[in-house]
């Protein structure tokens, strides 16, 4: 059974944000402590709670003064690399959300008009009437790009293993070949000369050779 999501907001009962801080604040040191041993880092902790007068230091006095002096020792640049406030750490997600957001609307779109260019190769024709001109252009682009591939490849002479690596290319080769060129008929044949008599030079040449 998955866990259920947790809401990220203020819990309002008093009795319940102090269980639940008394749970987090014991998971939180022992992932500070899971970590310091496996990754071999220097670590510490201080947790300022409103249930106890003193902060909570994991994991002792002397421990956390050797790891901010340490800290403080270090070049400024250093210090501040990796440092972030919560501002800048939503900037950041919000950032990284919306790159997300412009890849995903890119990929749907290319894929709805893959749908398209099929729905048209499969009725031969386009139906202009429900699209829009941004449609139409995006229809167009895809269409001569899968045939500009698909020329690159003729030309390098691999048009054998074109159906068998782009599905977009077989189906825009497929529709092309079913596309029949009007064949002009042949000429006429004609008729042959009629016959004619020969004159008496030729008779003459003729028994002369022998053929008479």
């Amino acid at each position: 059974m998955t866990r259920k999501k947790v809401k990220l907001a203020l819990i309002e009962n008093n009795t319940a944000r102090k269980v639940a801080y008394k749970k987090r604040n014991k998971s939180l040191l022992r992932k500070v402590d899971e970590i310091s041993t496996l990754c071999g880092i220097e670590a510490c902790a201080i947790i300022y709670g409103p249930y106890d007068p003193q902060p909570e230091i994991w994991p002792s006095p002397s421990g956390v003064e050797k790891v901010l002096l340490k800290f403080k020792a270090a070049p400024e640049f250093d210090q501040s690399r990796r440092m972030v406030d919560l501002e800048s750490f939503l900037k950041h997600r919000i950032s990284k959300a919306e790159k997300q957001l412009k890849r995903q609307w890119a990929d749907n779109k290319e894929t709805e008009t893959t749908m398209l260019m099929f729905q048209c190769l499969n009725a031969g024709n386009v139906e202009q009437n429900d699209m829009s001109m941004d449609v139409l252009n995006d229809l167009s682009c895809m269409i001569d790009h899968n045939l500009r591939k698909i020329g690159r490849r003729i030309e390098s002479g691999d048009s054998e293993n074109i159906n068998h690596q782009n599905p977009i290319e077989s189906q825009v080769m497929a529709a092309q070949s079913q596309v029949q060129l009007p064949i002009a008929p042949p000429p006429p044949l004609l008729p042959p000369p009629p016959p004619t008599e020969p004159d008496n030079d030729e008779i003459a040449m003729m028994s002369r050779l022998g053929w008479l």
